[in-house]
């Protein structure tokens, strides 16, 4: 005699073939995409470090001025001289 496996549930397989068309919809558009940008290329590295150096350039001049020396002064000896 020739037994059959039981029958699989439709709500099962139902379930299982959207999941599997889910996974295989998100690899094909991944790999359809080509690999994604990971990082600056070397020109815009070049510009990004030239940037950061005339901001650290310009933020040196600004503590660095009379006004906010001063007034970074003032605070320190306000802050040691409160007890």
């Amino acid at each position: 005699m020739i037994t059959l496996s039981p029958p699989v549930r439709p709500a099962l397989a139902v379930r299982a073939t959207r999941r599997i068309g889910g996974w295989l919809r998100h690899r094909y558009r991944t790999m359809a995409e080509g690999p994604p940008d990971a990082g600056m290329s070397t020109a815009e590295y070049a510009i990004g470090t030239v940037a950061a150096c005339a901001f650290a350039a310009v933020l040196y001049k600004v503590v660095t001025s009379g006004t906010v020396s001063g007034a970074l002064s003032e605070i320190l000896d306000r802050a040691l001289h409160a007890a």
